[in-house]
This record gives C-alpha cells, structure tokens and sequence, in this order.
C-alpha cells in the first residue's frame, strides 16, 4: 500500500518536536482511511486551525515566517536554536534571528536560559562576542535578534579542511577569545562551554563567541548531578559536577580548544559518554604530536599550563594568559620582520667588481 502524501508531512511535525511519534502513529489510521490530516490536528490533537496553517506554511517552522522581518536564508543550527539570516523591515538592516527549537520552547529551564542569554548578550559590547539585541516571540516562536556574522564555526573549518590550523593562526585565535572572556570576566561572569563549535571565524579573520547558554555568574555552582558544557572539553572540576564557575575553568577548556586546533583531534577522545569526563579528571595529558618538532615548545608549554588538572597550576588570570600568548605572536612577528629584512638588505647589496 502507498504512503498517504501528507505522512511526509506529519513525519516533519514529529521530526521537529511539534507532535510525538506516540500521537503520530494514532493519527496514521485515520489519515490513510481517508481522513483529511488538517481535521485530525485540530479534532485529535487539538490544534487551533491557524496553527495548523502556520505549520502548513512553513513545513513545520523550518522555513519561519515572522511578522517585521523577511528571512533571507538559514546560517545554521545548534542543539538548542536554528539561526537565520533575516532583513528587518522596520530598520531596513540585516540580523540574525536564532529560534529557539520548538520543543525546548515548551521547556521551562531551556526557555529561561534562552531568555538569559539574550539578556546577556544585549548587555556587552565587545568586537569577539556576537552582539545580541533582545528576545521576542511571534505566536509559539521564541527568537532572540542578533548581528549576523559571516563565517564558519572553528570546527566546521577542522571538518571541512581535516588538518590542524598553522600554529600562529590558532594563537591569534586563543588570544582573541581570551580578551573576549576577560571581558565577560569583568562583567563577572565565565562562559562554562568553550569550544571550537562555539567560536565563529569570519572571512576578516576575527574570532567571535557565538553562544553563551552555559554562561553563569562567577562562583554559581553548576547542577551537583551533572557537568555543565560539552564533555570532550570540560575541566576535571566540571567534569565532576557541582564545581562552581570559575574563570580556570574557561581556561581548561580554551586549552583543549588549542589543542584540537593545532594537533587535530581532541586531546581525550570525541565522545559524550563518562568515560571521556573519567579521563579529563583523572590521565595526563599526554600527545606524540606536542613533543614533536612540529609544533613549538611555546605551544606545549601554553597548553600543558592551560590544561593543568589542579587548577591552581593553570593560569590564575586571564591577564597572564593574554601577556604570553601575545608577547609570543609579537615576538615571532618580530623576528620574521628581522629576518625578512635582512634577507632584503642582502639583496640589494651590489656585488663589488673587480
């Protein structure tokens, strides 16, 4: 027997979180004995019929329609949000609209952290942190407005390209969001998910913190049955659950940023599960790679220091941190200005005749 055209449809409502495959799989009898799909969401499920022809409309949401702006395109999705690239229509200027996923809209804990992020991000000001302008909601649509920002994500530049970064371009980077992190800091608060997923680069070159939904005061603890962030990169004291934030904590984790940019791969595996969090609290970190020539003895010494288990060992400020990554990009520019002349002048020097 053929599908029904409209169990595409439905497949999509249950795909993006608007119907459960249980209250799905009721509706499939009666929709395949003939009955019209739109009549059962409004008499079974219990739809208004203006929320079925939204849905109608925009296949479930994934091609939003929202009063005062015209999307353009879809820049990208996360766990949490899809973002669009959008004109506003009352501004006449372009933005990005981040709607929030439809099921975690209807979540209490999800939707308030959205809500606080946005919050935050109206707040700062500064050129490596995603500038935010408020949240707003259109019927059941939860979305936050932001700048747009041109670029690909840090790891979906290591995916695409499946090689490190040169070692200069991946400091450049840590020292970008190591000023945009001290500047939270001063806001008082530490981002608690640090990672090149979380990082934007844009074609100008300039990193950029593209999400903050982890984001807590300092000294919060996080949830004590849990660890807050992204396992593959969390401190030991995270990985234990219930640390309270802290600033080192950040610093662990751009640490294991820095060593996925420029070796490659993650410094105790890719995977979510306790065995990684096992790892980060209690091996060494230990790679073939950093005692290799390839990579300078700066750069193992900058990732060893920032991905100390005792935080007391790692970089106590982000001062520090900034001070000898930035002494070092200036030094090595320095002494390639040197030798870049001195190869000039020897050029130019005419040869003697005899």
């Amino acid at each position: 027997m053929s599908a029904h055209p409209d169990e595409a449809f439905l497949a999509i409502l249950v795909q993006r979180g608007h119907l459960s495959m249980k209250h799905a799989q009721s509706l499939l009898p009666s929709l395949r004995g003939g009955e019209d799909l739109d009549d059962l969401l409004v008499q079974v499920a219990d739809w208004e019929p203006k929320k079925v022809q939204l849905m109608r409309r925009t296949r479930g949401g994934e091609e939003p329609i929202i009063n005062g702006y015209k999307i353009l395109g879809k820049l990208g999705v996360g766990g949490t949000a899809e973002v669009f690239k959008a004109r506003d229509l009352q501004l006449n200027k372009t933005v990005a609209l981040k709607i929030l996923l439809a099921p975690l809209a209807r979540n209490r804990k999800s939707l308030e952290a959205f809500v606080r992020e946005a919050k935050m991000l109206k707040q700062m000001d500064h050129e490596s942190i995603c500038r935010g302008y408020g949240i707003k909601r259109a019927g059941e649509t939860i979305f936050a407005v932001l700048d747009p920002v041109e670029g690909e994500t840090l790891q979906e530049i290591l995916d695409k390209t499946e090689a490190p970064l040169p070692e200069d371009q991946a400091l450049e980077v840590i020292l970008q969001v190591a000023e945009a992190l001290e500047y939270m800091h001063s806001l008082g608060l530490v981002h608690r998910d640090v990672k090149p997923g979380n990082i934007m680069f844009t074609p100008r070159g300039r990193a950029k913190l593209i999400d903050l939904g982890f984001c807590a005061p300092v000294g919060e603890a996080g949830p004590s049955d849990t660890a807050a962030g992204t396992k593959a990169f969390l401190a030991p004291e995270q990985a234990l659950g219930g640390g309270v934030a802290d600033l080192r904590s950040d610093i662990y984790s751009l640490g294991a940023t820095l060593f996925q940019l420029t070796v490659g791969r993650l410094p105790f595996g890719d995977g979510e599960d306790d065995d990684v969090l096992r790892k980060h609290v209690m091996e060494q970190l230990s790679s073939p790679e950093l005692k290799g020539k390839a990579l300078s003895t700066h750069l193992q010494y900058f990732i060893e220091k920032m991905m100390a288990k005792d935080a007391g060992v790692r970089y106590q400020t982000w001062g520090e941190l900034i001070a000898d990554v930035s002494g070092q990009l200036e030094g090595k520019r320095t002494a390639d200005f040197h030798s870049s002349a001195n190869k000039s002048s020897r050029r130019r020097v005419p040869k003697r005749r005899s």
